[in-house]
């Protein structure tokens, strides 16, 4: 496995990583993991700490993680891709050392991570004597991103650098995990084959998210937010595509509505500015705090009323965000100022979980809200785990990634004890 983040750094992945690597080894796979020293989200100590770990075991032997040093990941783009590439040449020259591989497998973060990856498959192949497999997971389509971003235009040399390494990654892959039907549609109009491709929605466990009664959440508490008010929730990430202008907005709008409270979890690129135009626009219905850690998620969205998903216009058609799973777990309505033709807001429309408006429209959301608000509409919360439950529970998902890398390789038919 070649990896940009591991525990115990956290991004959106992490979670399911933990719950990929724990069916891995129930199954008997022999886990190799090559990734830098943690930087992002953890202090100076634990820097430190891991900067002299060169070497860990894990599950009893069968998982063994070796990291490499890297320099600490910056808000800059251009030293975010430098430190990218170095990365890349050092997981490449580690990585090339384990000729016992028989699969490789990588997550499409950063977007030569499969390019790499498929650079170590083929020199095992050739020093190693052996067939080697590659498992892509596409959770970001590239050079796609960067355009929804606004970091570049379609034609442009970056662009045209970004469909080179992409088409690389797709021919040398020998499966491509995708997690939505747009993805699924977005590569095969690029020329990658059908029998090349599955579909395997991100996934929540049902058993660790729940919804949480008002009064039993602590969290108003330790916040010292009114559990009288209609919260309006958005926890996430907040960057370039998320669009939450849009949210200060709609706040600004419904600020006359004394009881309609904002509530925001973030982080990323736009966290700073978002904290500083809740000032700047003097909006006392919203409060803005850090990302709560996983272990507080179902806290998190129960606290909402409704929770709200949004991005710019044209980003959310590439992806689908595995907190919609996560506030359907909790059973909290939701309003997606999103993409109409997304694969989120079909969900949304079939699970009947929420209201679904144009992304980056303001009057939409706020009358969106205010329709909840003044109607209270009730929204099923049995149905939206239903739903959950048959599109996006843990073990149904996770095993169908044991059975992709199981798959791949004609050895796994014929014995009990898989390697990968």
């Amino acid at each position: 496995m070649l990896n940009a983040y591991f525990q115990p750094e956290q991004i959106a992945f992490t979670h399911l990583e933990k719950d990929l690597l724990d069916a891995f080894v129930r199954e008997g796979f022999s886990i190799d993991v090559i990734v830098p020293i943690p930087t992002r989200g953890v202090d100076r100590d634990t820097i430190k700490s891991y900067s002299k770990k060169k070497k860990e075991v894990m599950y009893g032997g069968a998982l063994r993680v070796y990291r490499f040093w890297a320099p600490q990941e910056g808000r800059n783009s251009i030293i975010r891709a430098i430190r990218y590439l170095w990365c890349n040449l050092r997981e490449y020259q580690i990585g090339k050392n384990f000729k016992n591989t028989d699969v490789v497998f990588c997550v499409s973060t950063p977007p030569t991570q499969g390019w790499v990856a498929g650079k170590v498959k083929k020199y095992i192949e050739k020093h190693g004597n052996k067939d080697v497999k590659l498992v892509y997971n596409l959770q970001d389509i590239f050079p796609d991103s960067l355009i929804n971003a606004g970091l570049t235009k379609k034609n442009s040399l970056l662009w045209k650098i970004g469909r080179n390494i992409e088409n690389t990654t797709y021919s040398t892959a020998d499966r491509i995990i995708v997690i939505s039907e747009f993805c699924k549609k977005n590569i095969q109009e690029k020329g990658v084959s059908a029998s090349k491709i599955t579909l395997i929605s991100n996934w929540i466990d049902l058993k660790e998210v729940e919804h949480i009664k008002r009064d039993d959440n602590g969290l108003f508490d330790e916040l010292k937010i009114d559990r009288g008010k209609f919260i309006v929730l958005y926890a996430g990430n907040m960057g370039e595509t998320q669009g939450i202008d849009v949210i200060l907005s709609a706040a600004d709008n419904l600020q006359i509505h004394n009881d309609v409270y904002f509530v925001l979890f973030g982080s990323g690129s736009k966290y700073d500015t978002i904290k500083s135009k809740v000032k700047e626009l003097k909006l006392d219905n919203v409060t803005i705090y850090p990302l709560m850690k996983m272990n507080r998620i179902s806290e998190v969205y129960s606290m909402g009323n409704v929770a709200l998903i949004t991005c710019k216009k044209g980003t959310g058609k590439a992806g689908l965000p595995s907190k919609l799973w996560t506030i359907m777990g909790c059973g909290t309505p939701i309003i997606s100022a999103f993409d109409l033709e997304s694969d989120l807001v079909k969900h949304i429309i079939a699970s009947r979980s929420g209201i679904c408006v144009e992304p980056e429209n303001a009057k939409e959301l706020s009358e969106a809200i205010l329709n909840m608000y003044l109607e209270k509409t009730i929204f099923s919360s049995s149905t939206m785990r239903e739903y959950v439950r048959e599109n996006a529970e843990k073990e149904v998902c996770v095993n169908k990634y044991v059975e992709v890398l199981q798959g791949v390789h004609y050895k796994w038919k014929k014995t009990t004890r898989r390697n990968a």
